[in-house]
C-alpha cells in the first residue's frame, strides 16, 4: 500500500484518536505515541510506541525509528527542547517546533502576545513562589485567577478572591502542573460576558476560521460547547484580527484554537493551543468538515473547501466520579433515542482507565437552535452511566 505520509502522532488521547481517523481517511499511516498503553489514538493507529514524551531521548528514538513525514503532537507536555534539534535537522514539526515551544507554557504566549504582538490580554504576572504569587496577585487585584504555565484542559486553575486562599491556590496549582517547573500566571479576573473558542487553520494559501465556539468550564475543564456562538460582529472581527496575528508569527499550517474573553463589544485573547482544541469536538456534528479535517488538510497540505456550519450544535462531556480499572457504559440506547428531529450522537473515548472528572466519552446535538442543542446534550450526556466493578 502506498501512503501519503507518515505521521508519528505525540499524544494519543480522544482528540489524537479523532485526528488519526481523519489523517487515516486520507490515507495516512499513523504511529501514536502516549505514556501509556492502550490509549485511544492507539486503538485506531498503524503502530504505537509507549514512552513520556518529557523524555527527549526517547522521543528522538521514536522519530528515528518511524522517520515520520510529520511530526504532530496532541498534548502540552512535551520535551519541546528536543523538537527544535529535530527540526533544525530536517524534520517536520506540526505547526512548528516554535509553536509548539512557545505554547507549550503559558508565560511563553502570553510574553508574546501581550508584549510582542500587542493584543489585548488581562493584567497579569508569573510567580514561582507563594511571595511571588501575593505580590502578582497585588498587581492584578482580586478576584484573580492562579493557574500553572504548564497544564492541561485546565487543571490546577484556581479562582482566588482573598488573600487567604493565595496559598491553597499555589499549592493547587503546583500540584496539578505538567513538566518540571514550578511556575504559575497571576491573571486579573476579567468580567466577561461569555467565552468562545476561535478555530483558526492555517494553511499555505491563508487563515481560514471557524464559526465561534461558545463553551462553560467547571474546575477549569470544559463541561459543554455550542456553535455557533452569537455575538456582534464588531468583537468577532477583534477576535479574528487577533488570532490571524498570533497564528501567522507562530507559522507553520494546522488548526489552532485561539480561545478569547468576550466583554461587551470587546475581545480580549486568553490562550492558544497549535492543535485541535477540546471544545472543538462540538465540530464532529457541527461543521462539514470537523476540526480534525480541517487539522489533517492543512497538515497534508490538501485542499480547503469553504467550511460550512451544518446547524445549530452542541456538545456535552461525560465523566467519571472514580478511579477504576473495571467499568463498562450503560444508557446508550436512552441517550440516542433522544434524537427525535434533532440528531444525536455518542462518542465513548476507549479510555483503559477512569479517574475522577476524567472525560470518558461526549454527547453531540444537533437541533433547530444553539439552545435546543444545548439541552439535548446535556440529557444525552447524562443518560450514559458509567457502571464499574
Amino acid at each position: 500500500m502506498t501512503f501519503t505520509a507518515k505521521i508519528l502522532l505525540l499524544g494519543s488521547g480522544e482528540l489524537g484518536k479523532e485526528f488519526a481517523i481523519s489523517a487515516k481517511r486520507l490515507g495516512a499511516h499513523v504511529v501514536a505515541c502516549d505514556s501509556y498503553a492502550g490509549a485511544p489514538a492507539m486503538q485506531v493507529a498503524d503502530a504505537h510506541e509507549v514512552f513520556s514524551m518529557l523524555d527527549g531521548a526517547a522521543l528522538r528514538r521514536a522519530v528515528e525509528t518511524h522517520r515520520p513525514d510529520y511530526i504532530v503532537p496532541e498534548i502540552e507536555a512535551i520535551r519541546t527542547e528536543e523538537l527544535v534539534a529535530l527540526e533544525s535537522e530536517g524534520w517536520r514539526v506540526v505547526p512548528s517546533a516554535r509553536a509548539t515551544q512557545m505554547t507549550m507554557n503559558r508565560d511563553a504566549i502570553r510574553t508574546l502576545a501581550a508584549e510582542e504582538l500587542g493584543l489585548r490580554t488581562s493584567r497579569y504576572r508569573f510567580a514561582e513562589s507563594l511571595d511571588e504569587v501575593r505580590a502578582g496577585a497585588a498587581h492584578t487585584g482580586l478576584p484573580c485567577v492562579v493557574k500553572p504555565v504548564m497544564s492541561s484542559s485546565g487543571k490546577g486553575q484556581s479562582l482566588v478572591r482573598s488573600d487567604a486562599e493565595l496559598a491553597a491556590a499555589w499549592d493547587y496549582a503546583v500540584a496539578n502542573m505538567r513538566g518540571d517547573r514550578p511556575r504559575v500566571i497571576v491573571e486579573e479576573f476579567v468580567a466577561f460576558d461569555y467565552e468562545i473558542t476561535l478555530l483558526t487553520v492555517r494553511t499555505r494559501d491563508g487563515v481560514l476560521f471557524c464559526p465561534p465556539i461558545g463553551h462553560r468550564q467547571e474546575r477549569g475543564d470544559y463541561q459543554e460547547s455550542w456553535q455557533p456562538m452569537a455575538m456582534s460582529d464588531t468583537a468577532l472581527a477583534q477576535a479574528q484580527a487577533m488570532a490571524r496575528k498570533v497564528v501567522d508569527d507562530l507559522g507553520g499550517c494546522g488548526i489552532f484554537g485561539v480561545e478569547f474573553f468576550i466583554a461587551g463589544e470587546e475581545a480580549i485573547f486568553s490562550e492558544l493551543s497549535p492543535r485541535p482544541h477540546d471544545t472543538g469536538m462540538v465540530t464532529l456534528v457541527s461543521q462539514n468538515l470537523s476540526e480534525f479535517d480541517l487539522h489533517a488538510r492543512a497538515v497534508l497540505d490538501l485542499p480547503i473547501p469553504a467550511i460550512r456550519l451544518a446547524g445549530p450544535s452542541a456538545s456535552a462531556v461525560i465523566l467519571a466520579d472514580r478511579g477504576a480499572d473495571g467499568f463498562r457504559f450503560e444508557g446508550l440506547v436512552e441517550a440516542l433515542a433522544l434524537g427525535g428531529d434533532a440528531e444525536v450522537d455518542v462518542r465513548l473515548f476507549g479510555k483503559p482507565v477512569t479517574r475522577p472528572n476524567r472525560r470518558m466519552g461526549v454527547a453531540l446535538a444537533r437541533a433547530g437552535s444553539t439552545d435546543e442543542a444545548r439541552r439535548i446534550a446535556a440529557e444525552a450526556a447524562a443518560k450514559v452511566r458509567i457502571v464499574y466493578s
